[in-house]
């Protein structure tokens, strides 16, 4: 998810980057699956073993989201299907991690935001979503917590989960506006492809 203009998934790109840090940037946006690839639509599967390679994925995940200069990241946006996210609101907080998380209950109260996304570059868009949320989930030991969100955290929790079920902010936004995405995620892709070649 970027960051917050109150947009989400992906941190707008900072005015001036070292070259080292661009770099690491551009490694970590390479691991992210984009607009296009079959897993973004997949409904990821539920986690049924805690074990080190679960740890492993969560570590990989919360610094590849570091790099991106993302604050959310789902497992499915890095080609896994398992029902992972991990997100981190403030950039000196720690990344948290929820395996398995479901809605248990949302606010009738919802407002609108501009939401971007890792998988779609350069693409901004309004999405209405709860306020507040709580969800349940497990921790990568299979504990059982409790996360109650509002404002930005709750946005990006149901963005994240959103990928979890094959849901994209494209899904989710205004026709105007969807075909003002697809026109700039197009450009983004074609220059991309460009600098590749």
């Amino acid at each position: 998810m970027a960051e917050h203009h109150e947009d989400l998934d992906e941190a707008p790109e900072p005015p001036i980057l070292d070259p080292e840090t661009l770099a690491r940037r551009r490694a970590a946006l390479a691991h992210v699956r984009k607009f296009g690839d079959p897993v973004l639509r997949a409904r990821a599967r539920e986690v049924d073993r805690f074990d080190e390679d679960l740890r492993t994925e969560i570590a990989r995940m919360g610094l590849l989201m570091h790099d991106a200069y993302g604050i959310g990241l789902a497992a499915t946006q890095v080609g896994i299907l398992h029902r992972v996210l991990v997100y981190r609101v403030e950039g000196d907080s720690p990344v948290n991690a929820l395996v398995n998380p479901v809605v248990e209950w949302s606010s009738k109260e919802q407002e609108w935001a501009e939401e971007g996304c890792l998988s779609l570059p350069a693409v901004h868009v309004d999405v209405e979503r709860p306020v507040h949320v709580r969800v349940r989930a497990q921790d990568e030991q299979g504990e059982a917590i409790l996360v109650e969100a509002s404002g930005l955290e709750a946005r990006v929790i149901q963005h994240e989960l959103d990928h979890l079920d094959g849901v994209l902010i494209l899904d989710r936004t205004p026709r105007d506006q969807r075909k003002e995405g697809m026109r700039a995620l197009r450009a983004a892709l074609d220059t991309a492809a460009d600098a590749a070649s």
